[in-house]
């Protein structure tokens, strides 16, 4: 069990944060432990609970996006609310850019991973949580029509049965609810070529998938593809739209506060 503790410590001090999950298929890969759900749950799981509670592995080094709270933000008079303000102001670096870019998740357990690269890009991440409601791209859709720009959307899920036809339908019904936008869309990950790049566990295929007749080969998870290549995918995808000098200019303080020169 050492040898597992210290394969655990080491990926996630190279690559954090990172899910459970994910931790789980870089052991697996590394040739640690067996790709077995015995071993996601009583080996994975485990120690990590155990070591997170030691205090051998930081808390915020392993992300969950699948709990979350509601909660109004409130303040205790109207200073803290105006400091508040002040600190968490952002321009919106975009309404500079000649595109407008979206990054699309088919696991909401990774958002946490990638959510830094995303925020510091002010770009939406989009989250399906498997297959979208209709209600959830109808309103992406509308959202993407009135920016009125190229659109870039750039999703990243499962390479299996479903995950193939989930972006394939987002795709399809964005384009059908936007008909007048520009957009262009890419499955980013997980791909065929990946798999082999970065030689990612495989399983087989459900046979219960009602798509699975058409499918070959064996499927993937996203959560497969270590955290630090997943996010240096979604930074190059969001990167490749920026105008440098644009964003130069959209960041500068004589522009921030509005004044002009004489």
């Amino acid at each position: 069990m050492e040898v597992v503790r210290s394969a655990i410590y080491d990926v996630l001090y190279l690559s954090n944060p990172m899910t459970v999950r994910q931790v789980f298929y870089q052991l697996v890969g590394q040739g640690v432990i067996a790709k077995t759900e015995a071993e996601y749950k009583a080996t994975v799981v485990r120690l990590l609970g155990d070591m997170r509670r030691a205090g051998d592995v930081p808390f915020g080094w392993i992300a969950d996006n699948t709990r979350w709270m509601r909660k109004p933000r409130s303040y205790s008079n109207l200073e803290e609310a105006l400091i508040s303000t002040a600190r968490h102001y952002r321009r919106a670096i975009w309404q500079t850019q000649d595109a407008y870019v979206e990054i699309w998740l088919e696991k909401d357990a990774l958002a946490g991973v990638i959510y830094d690269v995303t925020a510091e890009w002010d770009v939406p991440l989009m989250v399906t949580r498997g297959y979208p409601s209709l209600t959830f791209l109808n309103g992406a859709a509308e959202a993407i029509q009135a920016h009125g720009r190229a659109t870039y959307l750039y999703y990243f899920g499962d390479y299996d049965p479903s995950g193939l036809d989930i972006s394939r339908k987002v795709e399809h019904d964005i384009r059908e609810f936007a008909p007048d936008a520009e957009v262009y869309f890419e499955r980013v990950a997980v791909t065929a070529s990946q798999i082999a790049d970065f030689n990612l566990p495989t399983g087989p295929t459900k046979a219960s998938d009602s798509r699975s007749r058409n499918f070959r080969g064996e499927s993937v998870e996203l959560d497969a593809l270590p955290g630090a290549a997943l996010r240096a995918m979604v930074r190059e995808s969001i990167e490749r739209h920026v105008d440098a000098h644009k964003l130069n200019v959209a960041r500068s303080p004589r522009r921030a506060s509005g004044s002009c020169s004489s």
